[in-house]
């Protein structure tokens, strides 16, 4: 009985979450994000102000919620990768795969509005880089966890190392993302812009070359 209630507990918690972040993004869509309140997505949702602040820290987490999968996403994909794939592999091969779809979907017409809403809003822009830090963080633990299982004799090292590789491939995916999006806002919408998918896999190609030179230079193992 208690395992069933806390099922339904639980099923209620996430169905009145994704009412509130439909609710939010929905208004975010139709009126300035600066314009609306934690009120006005309360009365949207048809929930409390401290209902919308149970689930939501800020009108910034409501924004981005759902949309930025990446965040946990790279890590799990180091985590998680195939018998026979090596960590620095694997995290190629998850952003190769993850830029090239979030390029194609802020390429779309309906992703206009969430492009002009984050180059206008200063709060969103803190918002998202504090979203790539944390990815960076999560990216960085995986790795050292990874390459300190194969066993690896300088502990040292290997923190360099995975600091520095989670750094390099998030911030060159950044790099690229806002490439593209000066690109998309700067031009008639529904034509296609920003950097070609071959640049990304260039880009990426470069920085995998480059860890693992590092890699030999510090003797550390990377597959």
């Amino acid at each position: 009985m208690d395992t069933a209630a806390g099922g339904r507990r639980e099923r209620r918690k996430a169905q009145t979450r994704a009412e509130i972040r439909a609710a939010a993004q929905r208004l975010f869509a139709e009126r300035d994000f600066c314009a609306v309140t934690i009120a006005d997505v309360a009365t949207a949702a048809d929930v409390a102000v401290q209902t919308v602040f149970n689930h939501f820290e800020s009108k910034e987490a409501l924004f981005f919620d759902g949309r930025t999968p990446w965040v946990e996403g790279v890590a799990a994909a180091v985590a998680a990768r195939p018998d026979g794939t090596g960590p620095l592999a694997a995290l190629r091969s998850y952003l190769e795969r993850d830029l090239h779809q979030l390029l194609e979907q802020e390429a779309r017409p309906e992703s206009r509005h969430y492009l002009e809403a984050l180059a206008r809003t200063p709060s969103l822009q803190e918002r998202e880089r504090t979203l790539v830090e944390q990815a960076g963080g999560r990216v960085a633990s995986a790795l050292a966890t990874a390459l300190s299982a194969s066993g690896q004799p300088d502990g040292a090292a290997v923190d360099v190392l995975s600091r520095l590789a989670a750094g390099l491939f998030l911030v060159a995916g950044r790099v690229l993302v806002l490439a593209h999006r000066r690109q998309v806002l700067g031009a008639e919408a529904g034509e296609a812009h920003g950097p070609e998918h071959a640049t990304t896999v260039a880009t990426l190609a470069m920085l995998e070359d480059g860890v693992r030179r590092l890699a030999r230079q510090l003797d550390v193992r990377i597959d």
